[in-house]
C-alpha cells in the first residue's frame, strides 16, 4: 500500500479546472519529485492534498485514511504536512519560536519535542546560531531552513515541500538537498515540487511531470532523466537524431 495515494484528483478555483484526473504516488520512504514549468498546477496540487481547495473528484488516502475533503488542521493531524512557497514564517517571532509553532498539536510530551528540536538544530546548525533572532532578520536561504525544519517538529508522515529552490544560490540549494537526503535516511517520505528539474531529478527517487494540469510522464527518476523529451525541454539538452521520446 502507498503512503500517499492520489487517484483522478480535478479541482480548481471557482470557474477555473487546474488538475484533471490526477494520479500520483508517494512510496513509503521515497522522495517523489513533480516537476513542470511554472503555472502548470503543482502547487494548486499541493494545497489540494494539503486539505486548502477542495477536491471536486477523485480520492486522496494516506496509508489506508480517505483524506480528501478533510480541513488542513485534520489533514496535519493526520502527518502530512505542507512547506509553502514563500516559507511563510512568523516575521515577528524568533527562529526558536517558529519552529516550536510547528509542535503545536503534539501530544507525545516535551521530552520528543525537545529531541526533534534538537535534531533540527543539528541538521541546520545556523538555525541554532540564529534562534534569537526574529525570522524576519534571516536570509533567504536560512528562512527556507527554518520552514523545513518547522515542518520537520510536526513529526509528519510525509513532508510536502513546494519550490524548494525558488530565489536561491546554487550553493544553498545543494545544502538544503544535502539535508533531505539525511532527513530521508530516517525515512521520512517526502513530495517535492520544484522548477530546477535537474535539482528534482538528483534529489529524488521517483519522479511525476506535470504539463497543464496532467501527469504527462512518472516514473524513476533516473530514467526520466535519462529520457530525450526531458532532456531537450527542461534540461536544454538537444535529442539524439532518430531517438524517439
Amino acid at each position: 500500500m502507498s503512503l500517499l495515494s492520489v487517484e483522478n484528483v480535478t479541482a480548481g478555483y471557482g470557474d477555473v479546472q487546474v488538475l484533471w484526473g490526477i494520479d500520483l504516488r508517494v512510496e513509503q520512504g521515497e522522495i517523489v519529485a513533480l516537476i513542470g514549468s511554472n503555472g502548470v498546477g503543482k502547487s494548486t496540487l499541493l494545497r489540494t492534498i494539503s486539505g486548502l481547495l477542495p477536491t471536486r473528484s477523485g480520492r486522496i488516502t494516506l496509508g489506508d485514511a480517505d483524506i480528501g475533503g478533510l480541513p488542513p488542521d485534520q489533514v496535519v493531524a493526520a502527518g502530512i504536512i505542507h512547506v509553502p512557497e514563500g516559507r511563510r514564517l512568523f516575521a515577528a517571532m524568533n527562529v526558536r519560536d517558529n519552529l516550536l509553532m510547528g509542535a503545536y498539536h503534539r501530544r507525545d510530551g516535551t521530552p520528543a519535542i525537545r529531541r526533534d528540536l534538537d535534531f533540527v538544530f543539528g541538521l541546520f546548525p545556523r538555525l541554532y546560531e540564529r534562534r534569537l533572532q526574529d525570522a524576519s532578520t534571516l536570509s533567504g536561504g536560512e528562512q527556507q531552513m527554518c520552514a523545513i525544519a518547522r515542518g520537520l517538529m510536526a513529526a509528519p508522515r510525509l513532508l510536502m515541500i513546494d519550490e524548494l529552490s525558488l530565489g536561491l544560490a546554487p550553493r544553498i540549494v545543494e545544502e538544503l538537498s544535502a539535508a533531505l537526503l539525511k532527513i530521508n535516511a530516517t525515512g521520512l517520505s517526502m513530495l517535492v515540487v520544484e522548477q530546477d528539474v535537474l535539482t528534482a531529478l538528483d534529489l529524488s527517487h521517483q519522479a511525476f511531470v506535470m504539463v497543464s494540469g496532467r501527469i504527462t510522464l512518472s516514473g524513476s527518476s533516473k530514467s526520466l532523466a535519462d529520457n530525450p523529451f526531458i532532456r531537450e525541454a527542461y534540461l536544454g539538452v538537444a535529442p539524439v537524431a532518430g531517438v524517439a521520446p
